[in-house]
């Protein structure tokens, strides 16, 4: 590993420590602590603020503290997108057992002096991508020390790896590469991602100022031995969610 190396890594360490450590809109989603300080399932919530991120159902409102914001439904036709870099005043309530979602009841954009409304939620709330801590505990870490070594995957459903996000844009949509390297900080070689959920993409957005990550991911199809020799492309997944831990 070069010294540029080593100084990335404990950049990253470090900086990831800070974060979590100081920033109340991370630490109050990961930890058990949180759950005490916040209001009861059902109470109501109300802020406001710019919102920095949306993405699917997801939205990001730095002022909403220790929450990701879910609409169920459309918001003038269009997803939790159309929010981005507006001044909003969402009134919402905590979800029964994800004491980090706060489901948006209503959602109001502000034009001029005053706000209009755009939302009212008039459907139950499904999280169908959503992750939450324990469940993502049940993902056991991947190790892969070759790219000959199909065998370190294959026979695994879902798994997580740490590893560095490579993103393409092409005709409006993004596409996914998770580059994994051996404990020398050699890389190994790509894993190809075939689906990436609104939760994962919202939590990459999220963390902008990140492209290496805990990567959950459902493994699928191995590439064939000819491709994986001239490429080292791994296999392929469908990425469910992207973190710091």
């Amino acid at each position: 590993m070069t010294n540029g190396d080593k100084l990335w890594q404990c950049f990253v360490g470090v900086l990831a420590l800070i974060l979590i450590v100081s920033s109340p809109n991370l630490a109050a989603q990961e930890s058990a602590a949180a759950k005490s300080s916040q209001a009861p399932a059902g109470a109501g919530q109300e802020f406001e603020g710019t919102v920095k991120v949306g993405v699917g159902k997801y939205f990001y409102l730095p002022s909403a503290k220790g929450f990701d914001i879910v609409v169920q439904g459309s918001i003038e036709g269009q997803d939790a997108s159309f929010l981005a870099g507006k001044e909003v005043r969402v009134k919402g309530e905590i979800l029964e057992g994800e004491p980090s979602v706060l489901v948006a009841n209503s959602i109001e954009v502000k034009e001029g002096a005053v706000y209009r409304n755009v939302f009212t939620r008039t459907e139950s709330v499904t999280l169908e991508d959503h992750l939450d801590l324990k469940e993502r505990a049940e993902f056991p870490v991947l190790t892969i020390k070759g790219y000959d070594r199909n065998k370190d995957w294959e026979g695994k459903d879902k798994a997580k790896i740490f590893g560095k996000l490579e993103k393409t844009e092409a005709a409006g949509s993004e596409s996914y590469k998770i580059v994994v390297y051996d404990e020398k900080g050699k890389e190994l070689g790509k894993i190809l991602v075939d689906q990436a959920a609104d939760f994962a993409r919202y939590y990459i957005k999220k963390l902008r100022l990140f492209d290496r990550f805990w990567f959950y991911i459902k493994i699928k199809d191995t590439v064939d031995w000819k491709t994986r020799r001239q490429t080292r492309e791994l296999f392929h997944a469908d990425l469910l969610f992207a973190g710091l831990y």
